[in-house]
C-alpha cells in the first residue's frame, strides 16, 4: 500500500504527520501564483508584434481571459475541486496558452531564417525576449497541470507515484513535513530547464515529463540562440 493510500484510508492507524505533505490530503494550493503567469502571457502575447501574433491581437487573450474567469468563479481561492468539466477547461486554456506560444516561436523563427524580421536590434531582443519568458511561464504551467493529475489532484493524493522527483522528496529528513510542490517550485524547473536545457535537480520521472523538457529546452536552445545571433549581426 502506498503513502498516499495510508494516508487517505480511515481504517489505517496511520499518523499523518509522518507521512509527506506532497504524498497525503492537502487543503489544496492557492490558485493566485498561477493565475498571475497566465495573466502574464496573455499580457505578453498582447504586445507582440502582429506577425508574431495568432489571429486579431484580442483573440488570444480574451479567450484565455474568458477560461481564467470561468475557473476562478468555479474555484476562486484553493485548487482542490475535482470535476470532469473543470478539468476540461484547465486542459483547454493549457492548450491556448501552448498553441499561442508555438506560434510565436515558429513566425520568430521563420522570420530569422528568410530575413523578414526587423532589423531593430532592440524590437528584435524585446520580442524575443518575451517569446522566451512565455516558453518559461507556459511550460512551467504545463508541468504545474499535469504532475500527478494537476492540483486538485495532488491536493487529494491521487497518483502515488511522482512525475517529478524533487529534492524534498529524496531527502525527506531535510524537508518540511508540510512541503509540497506548487507553481513556484515549477516555475524554477521550468526557469532552470529553459536556461540550462537539461534537468537540474528535478528529475522527470514519466515519459511525457520528458518529452515536455526536451521540447522546451530545444525551442529556449533555438530562439535565443538565433535571436542573440541575429541581433549581432544587426548591431555588426
Amino acid at each position: 500500500m502506498s503513502a498516499a493510500d495510508n494516508a487517505t484510508d480511515d481504517g489505517n492507524d496511520t499518523d499523518d504527520s509522518q507521512v509527506p505533505a506532497w504524498a497525503r490530503r492537502t487543503a489544496g494550493e492557492s490558485r493566485w501564483a498561477a493565475t498571475a503567469a497566465m495573466v502574464g502571457i496573455l499580457v505578453v502575447q498582447f504586445y507582440l508584434p502582429n506577425q508574431f501574433v495568432a489571429g486579431p491581437r484580442w483573440l488570444v487573450p480574451g479567450i484565455g481571459l474568458t477560461l481564467m474567469l470561468i475557473l476562478m468563479v468555479a474555484s476562486p481561492f484553493r485548487l482542490d475541486r475535482e470535476e470532469f468539466w473543470l478539468r476540461r477547461f484547465s486542459l483547454a486554456l493549457m492548450a491556448v496558452l501552448g498553441f499561442a506560444l508555438v506560434w510565436s516561436v515558429y513566425h520568430l523563427v521563420l522570420g530569422l531564417v528568410n530575413g523578414k524580421v526587423s532589423d531593430n536590434p532592440a524590437g528584435l531582443l524585446s520580442s524575443g525576449g518575451g517569446i522566451w519568458l512565455s516558453n518559461v511561464l507556459v511550460f512551467a504551467l504545463w508541468y504545474w497541470d499535469l504532475d500527478r493529475g494537476g492540483p486538485a489532484a495532488r491536493a487529494h493524493a491521487r497518483k502515488p507515484y511522482p512525475d517529478f522527483l524533487w529534492v524534498q522528496m529524496q531527502n525527506p529528513e531535510l524537508a518540511d513535513p508540510d512541503w509540497e510542490p506548487q507553481f513556484p517550485d515549477y516555475l524554477y524547473l521550468s526557469f532552470t530547464n529553459a536556461t540550462a536545457f537539461s534537468p537540474t535537480d528535478v528529475m522527470p520521472m514519466s515519459r511525457w515529463a520528458k518529452t515536455l523538457m526536451m521540447i522546451q529546452s530545444a525551442i529556449s536552445l533555438i530562439t535565443v540562440s538565433l535571436v542573440i545571433a541575429r541581433a549581432v549581426s544587426v548591431l555588426k
